[in-house]
């Protein structure tokens, strides 16, 4: 396998062709062979990370200078979607990962990239760490909330979903600000995923079993200062700057849906009635049904194109926030993209009928689609955010 970064290190400039058939060959070769068996022992894929970020893709987002790619939106989106074709636990992991990296890059300081960025390299990866069980799918409000001290803080957190929850090796984590007037006065802080006090609960759930988003619990767990994400107070501005999260989120669902209709068309060509020498492929209802699936995945791999360039042009505006016109877009996309994957999941089990029932990819990928319309933004919730806006 050609590497993406070359032996001295230096990074070598990548087409959105050749990115996607970099990846392609890593989901071939390692993350699509595994995929059935994570979900099956609710394994975290430590194998999928690891080769990803042996190849640079972790560090997708990040400049050069912090050894990373220095890719833009277009080929994360493409990384993404390649990804969840063949296993969206992944893919999600993957997200959670960009998602935190560019948080840190965005809204922290030199020293804090030297030592929590450049390591991604090597194979450190994180996640954010955000909801909270007392205020459900409202993430953008917290419970717990920072104690101050002479050099750092001291957090007591129950949070309710994060991924790769006890796996990460740190943690975007989110609280109320020390004596915060508000439930939505919330400061950022790194946390080392790998010190005391940190557990992680138990990940037993209907799709998407590798992703480990359960529960995490830190009880008396000090953060240095240095580890503060911006300013005391920022946190509600870092919220609303969750560009790579939206943008993956609806990659990840999109990936879902061109992989349950790319396992769809395989078994409707190849099974065969015996008794009126027809396939699948052979009657009007079945293709009638195949057509929707593919006009929705065209719509959402053209909408996906155009949100990611739009990024793009941001990223290279140097502005620090997002145009809101512009995020209320993406969350239009993740709201569709988990609706349009879910509704393709349904045409896949009734053309495939009871082989699509049992177990196998079909049945995986099926049970995958549902948890992004409950994944936050929830969709219900996104709806009413979008409806806001709409009515200014």
């Amino acid at each position: 396998m050609s590497r993406i970064i070359s032996e001295n290190e230096n990074p070598i400039t990548l087409t959105l062709g050749q990115v996607r058939e970099k990846i392609r060959e890593i989901v071939d070769k390692v993350i699509r062979p595994n995929a059935d068996r994570i979900d099956r022992s609710k394994e975290f894929p430590s194998e999928n990370i690891a080769v990803l970020a042996k190849e640079g893709f972790n560090s997708i987002l990040l400049p050069e200078k912090l050894e990373g790619l220095g890719l833009n939106y277009s080929a994360f989106a493409i990384v993404v979607q390649e990804i969840a074709k063949a296993c969206p636990s992944t893919a999600l992991i993957y997200t959670m990962h960009v998602e935190a990296a560019r948080t840190i890059y965005s809204h922290g300081n030199e020293d804090q990239w030297e030592r929590w960025l450049k390591p991604i390299r090597s194979g450190k990866f994180g996640t954010t760490s955000t909801s909270e069980g007392a205020t459900g799918g409202h993430y953008w409000y917290n419970i717990s909330e920072a104690v101050r001290t002479d050099d750092g803080y001291i957090i007591n957190a129950q949070k309710s979903f994060t991924t790769s929850s006890g796996f990460a090796d740190f943690y975007v984590f989110q609280t109320k600000t020390p004596n915060a007037k508000s439930p939505d006065d919330i400061t950022y802080f790194i946390v080392d995923g790998h010190q005391e006090g940190i557990e992680a609960g138990e990940w037993a759930a209907l799709g998407v079993r590798g992703n480990h988003s359960s529960s995490l619990t830190l009880r008396n767990v000090f953060v240095d200062k240095k580890d503060r994400l911006g300013e005391e107070g920022e946190g509600k501005e870092i919220v609303q700057n969750g560009i790579a999260y939206l943008i993956g989120l609806g990659a990840t669902w999109t990936g879902t849906a061109i992989g349950i209709l790319d396992e769809t068309l395989a078994y409707a060509k190849r099974k065969v009635h015996q008794d009126v020498n027809k396939a699948l492929s052979d009657y009007q209802v079945i293709r009638s049904q195949l057509a929707k699936a593919k006009i929705l995945t065209d719509s959402l791999q053209a909408w996906q194109k155009d949100l990611a360039s739009q990024l793009d042009e941001w990223l290279e505006s140097g502005e620090k926030y997002a145009p809101e016109e512009l995020k209320n877009s993406l969350l239009e996309f993740k709201v569709l993209a988990s609706d349009a994957a879910n509704e393709i999941a349904q045409i896949g089990l009734d053309i495939s009928g009871g082989f699509g029932y049992r177990e196998g990819t079909l049945e995986r990928l099926y049970r995958d689609a549902r948890a992004g319309i409950a994944m936050g933004p929830s969709n219900h919730i996104a709806r009413e955010m979008i409806g806001k806006n709409l009515l200014d």
